[in-house]
């Protein structure tokens, strides 16, 4: 196993879960996925160290495991924020404003999709379709759905969250 002096984000905790299953699944190639399915929900991410941790109990190379967490969407690299907004892109939307709630969520949280702001509080994603087209324009936030946006409700919005994560950081 490789030494993590290189690795520059700091090592995430270790949380029961997750070693639980590097033991469970020690010298199994074929637990590669589930593995990875318990970092990343041990950590909200797969962080350096698990790639490496996961490499060494499965005899995977690293670059292997590191090549399936970038194959498959569901894997993330980064931590997400507290926020997840997940923007319809698909026709419904994209017609009745999509891309006017892709420039006020950039003009008003500075993110692009795929970013994550720097608090960690919002993570913006584009989907392919949500599924409530007679909502259109819609945005998920988390699990909760938000349809007939403009650009004034979304700012609202968007303040209700910021407001609200400040108000739980404050306890």
């Amino acid at each position: 196993m490789k030494q993590m002096e290189h690795v520059s984000a700091p090592d995430p905790p270790a949380l029961p879960a997750f070693g639980r299953a590097l033991w469970r699944y020690r010298g199994q190639r074929g637990a590669l996925i589930p593995l990875l399915q318990s970092a990343q929900e041990t950590y909200g991410y797969i962080p350096k160290q698990a790639i490496y941790e996961i490499a060494g109990v499965t005899g995977i190379p690293p670059a292997e495991v590191y090549g399936v967490v970038t194959f498959y969407a569901q894997f993330r690299l980064e931590p997400q924020g507290r926020y997840v907004i997940r923007l319809c892109t698909g026709t419904a939307c994209h017609v009745n404003g999509a891309p006017m709630l892709e420039e006020t969520i950039e003009e008003v949280l500075g993110l692009k999709r795929g970013e994550t702001d720097g608090e960690r509080l919002f993570t913006l994603e584009s989907v392919a379709c949500i599924g409530c087209c007679s909502l259109s324009p819609v945005i998920m936030v988390n699990d909760e759905t938000f349809g007939k946006l403009d650009a004034r409700k979304l700012r609202r919005l968007l303040k209700r969250f910021k407001k609200a994560a400040r108000q739980e950081e404050r306890g």
